[in-house]
């Protein structure tokens, strides 16, 4: 019976998912948080990005050479706890027959390109969320994250602190009650 729960479990493809932080996620940087899987297996583990973790910085701040004047007014969020020290960026579209498309870990020149697309977003992060082989899995088991396929409202929402609850609110009435709980029940 092992054999046949590690084959299913090696079959989970997540990629192009969100990771819903739960609520006992209480505390530090996934508190809260939303996270987009760009790549996920159970052989080579994960690399995702926080959509809801604005830094308070604008790329502006940080490339001011004009060719990069189409990326100055986008807001830097932080991705995850791993690698803070490297600016990236990821554009997100929609397909009408695929869903949610993505292109991430991309330079400032490919994201100016990108800009020039209507209806992709672009975005800047320092830093990512990254899982190692199997640990994705074991956090899934213990019911750390809540999975769900992205829908096109996802690239006209905030993309703050706001977009957590959001998220959930459409999953089921239950994820509903848990959106709109408040962050310390007792303090109700």
């Amino acid at each position: 019976m092992a054999d046949d729960h590690s084959r299913e479990e090696s079959q989970i493809r997540l990629e192009g998912q969100l990771l819903i932080a739960d609520p006992i996620l209480n505390e530090g940087i996934f508190h809260h948080s939303v996270v987009l899987l760009s790549e996920h297996s159970s052989e080579e583990g994960a690399y995702g990005l926080i959509l809801n973790n604005p830094a308070g910085h604008l790329v502006g701040e940080f490339l001011k050479e004009d060719e990069y004047a189409p990326l100055a007014r986008i807001d830097v969020h932080i991705g995850g706890p791993l690698a803070r020290q490297h600016l990236t960026f990821a554009a997100l579209w929609w397909n009408a027959e695929k869903g949610l498309r993505f292109a991430t870990r991309i330079s400032a020149k490919d994201a100016v390109k990108h800009t020039q697309n209507p209806g992709t977003l672009v975005r800047a992060f320092v830093g990512y969320s990254g899982w190692s082989e199997g640990q994705l899995e074991g956090e899934l088991r213990k019911n750390s994250w809540v999975t769900a396929k992205p829908t096109q409202e996802l690239l006209g929402c905030s993309h703050d602190n706001t977009l957590w609850a959001e998220t959930l609110r459409h999953l089921s009435a239950y994820h509903k009650i848990i959106a709109e709980s408040p962050g310390d029940p007792f303090m109700n």
